[in-house]
């Protein structure tokens, strides 16, 4: 029997940018739908309280739909929001932000930042692009997941990749059908520095003299670097040309260089990675007297910029390889003096490991998506900083923290506002300012 069509209203965006609707007493998540419009949708998975669906038909437009830039839109699974101009993108956003704060954190921010905006377009310069040869198509994929599925697209073109590397695409996939590895190279890694473009190929079969000619003279044509990973991180290496700039990217509001290896983490973004860091440093406020605490400091994209403050500061993290990177980067600034850095899991931080640590006027924190919860569980009155300026990438654990430390440690929650890190994706990226009461 033939489905009956139903028809809602969508009432809001969820964090995944699917429209909200509600209908038999189930609230329905349609992918392809905006606020306020009228759809028809098909469902493709049905629990008892709530249905994923798609849009099938729009009856009533929003007047914040735009025609999707990308030809892929409708099949890559790289974007989801590219059907909403962009400013409504960042209000959707804003939206979810203040929404998670108030439900799960039960706070309300003082003041509600102006977003910060970057270039909407060509901004990806960190991606992870899936290799695939495909028997019945008779050629290679290389690209994005098709939403929902573990296909790859068959992309021509990527509107967020930088464009050199877009147009890479289909060669790519060309150069991979002649390759003796043609089945053994899973993945591309892409890394675009200041200076290099790095193709880090994921191979799990030694390449061939014959190979080895191919990659050259791809890389010659193209002005790019390929670097190799036959296992774990720790076998990412160079492979030609051996003599390319290093990868960098640098914060001249702060005279800071950053070089790193292709599969360090960095901000996707550079350009909104400036100005996250110029906001986060106003916010902070750091001084020259004042010693500053930067949790899970990385390669110290934050702890060299509050270097040059003149303050001192403490970077820690999880990974000892980043801790290490971090150090060398100091050193290449010629910071070592106010910068040190220590490896500690923090997720496993206590009330004795924080005291260990010394007081600390102020603490910048930038989590992964899990949050901050043991780090911010662990405050005593004695290691409380006056101000925290807290980083997130995703809204439901600074929440949860916010409600530890608004509820439970005595901190009022200043300010918070949403930084369009990811255009055209669901993923919400904000800052946060805590002073104690």
């Amino acid at each position: 029997m033939a489905n009956t069509e139903h028809v809602v209203t969508i009432e809001s965006l969820d964090q995944d940018g699917r429209g909200v609707a509600h209908h038999d007493g189930k609230v329905i998540f349609i992918e392809g739908a905006l606020i306020g419009e009228r759809v028809t949708y098909s469902s493709f998975r049905k629990k008892p309280s709530f249905e994923n669906a798609v849009a099938t038909r729009i009856l009533k437009t929003s007047y914040t739909r735009v025609e999707p830039k990308c030809a892929h839109f409708d099949m890559c699974g790289g974007c989801s929001m590219q059907h909403l101009d962009v400013r409504a993108q960042v209000a959707a956003k804003q939206r979810i932000l203040e929404d998670n704060l108030q439900r799960i954190g039960k706070v309300k921010p003082g003041m509600i930042l102006a977003p910060i905006y970057g270039e909407a377009w060509g901004y990806r310069q960190r991606a992870r692009l899936s290799v695939r040869h495909v028997l019945k198509k008779g050629k290679t994929l290389v690209g994005f997941h098709e939403k929902r599925s573990s296909f790859i697209a068959d992309m021509q073109h990527c509107e967020i990749l930088p464009l050199k590397i877009a147009k890479l695409l289909p060669l790519l996939a060309q150069l991979n059908e002649q390759l003796s590895i043609r089945d053994q190279l899973p993945q591309i890694e892409v890394a675009v520095g200041e200076h290099v473009d790095v193709l880090v190929l994921r191979i799990m079969q030694a390449l061939t003299p014959a190979d080895e000619t191919l990659l050259k003279q791809f890389a010659d044509t193209h002005q790019v670097q390929f670097w190799t990973q036959t296992k774990g991180p720790e076998t990412v290496k160079p492979f030609y040309p051996l003599d390319a700039p290093a990868l960098s990217y640098s914060m001249p509001e702060f005279g800071v260089t950053m070089p790193y290896a292709p599969t360090e983490f960095t901000q996707v973004n550079s350009t909104m990675n400036r100005l996250m860091v110029s906001r986060a440093l106003r916010l902070l406020n750091p001084q020259p007297d004042e010693r500053i605490a930067d949790f899970f400091c990385g390669l110290g994209n934050f702890t060299l910029p509050i270097a040059r403050s003149g303050a001192q500061v403490l970077g820690i993290e999880g990974s000892a390889a980043l801790v290490k990177r971090a150090g060398e980067n100091a050193a290449y600034n010629a910071l070592s003096g106010n910068a040190k850095f220590g490896e500690m899991n923090l997720f496993e931080m206590n009330e004795a490991a924080l005291a260990k640590l010394g007081h600390f006027d102020k603490w910048l924190i930038d989590p992964p998506r899990d949050g901050g919860l043991e780090l911010v569980r662990s405050i005593t009155p004695e290691t409380a900083p006056q101000t925290i300026v807290y980083v997130s990438c995703n809204p439901a654990t600074l929440a949860r923290d916010a409600d530890v430390l608004v509820h439970e440690k005595g901190y009022e929650l200043k300010a918070a506002g949403v930084m369009n890190m990811f255009p055209h994706t669901s993923h919400v990226e904000s800052i946060a300012v805590f002073v104690k009461a």
